[in-house]
């Protein structure tokens, strides 16, 4: 077992405690805007609440990173998030391979989100598209496909919230352009709603 000293630290990885010093410094910078967010934060989680009310569920997707926060989110809202209670519909739309390499295999990545809309989402439901630039092609046709249904929609992006903004009805846009920061801040605002669906 390694037992790194303080001492050993400072003396020997100055390079490596000034980067992740640089590094911390731009997560608590971005995390201290995330407070004008509150208000849609709020408004999301509200509309979270009142789809399972009316019988909906929530369908969740984004690439990368973003796959893997959807399916993150996912898990705590048909598992639990902290509370004991009755698991409630959830699916990402990341999950399935055979899904989605026919879709991509078939009619072009750029549809593997917006064929599954199609086939499983509903008025009642709710559709979160999760991309940092906003501009995600797939997520960007699903959205489309999904206002198209009726259901109701969120983008949980970054930077200028991209093509998302004018598409989504809801949209949380973390305050910044830089990639890890923005997937930091995701995570964040997707615990921050599972704890508040919980709350009821």
């Amino acid at each position: 077992m390694l037992i790194v000293k303080e001492a050993q630290l400072t003396s020997t990885n100055t390079t490596q405690i000034d980067f992740l010093n640089r590094e911390w410094l731009a997560h608590t910078a971005m995390f201290a805007q995330l407070q004008s967010l509150f208000p849609q934060v709020i408004a999301v989680a509200n509309e979270l609440r009142e789809t399972h009310k009316r019988g909906g569920k929530i369908l969740i997707m984004g690439n990368g990173g973003s796959a893997a926060d959807s399916q993150h989110i996912a898990a705590e809202i048909v598992g639990r998030y902290k509370k004991e209670r009755r698991g409630l519909p959830a699916i990402a739309l990341t999950t399935d391979t055979s899904i989605i390499s026919s879709i991509g295999n078939d009619y072009g990545y750029d549809y593997i989100f917006a064929r599954q809309i199609e086939a499983l989402c509903r008025p009642e439901d709710t559709v979160i598209g999760i991309t940092t630039s906003g501009n995600s092609k797939n997520v960007v046709n699903a959205i489309i496909e999904a206002n198209a249904i009726g259901a109701t929609t969120v983008g949980l992006t970054g930077g200028t919230g991209g093509k998302l903004l004018e598409l989504c009805k809801f949209n949380i846009v973390m305050p910044s352009s830089d990639t890890p920061r923005i997937q930091e801040a995701h995570i964040f605002i997707g615990h921050s709603l599972c704890d508040m669906l919980e709350a009821d």
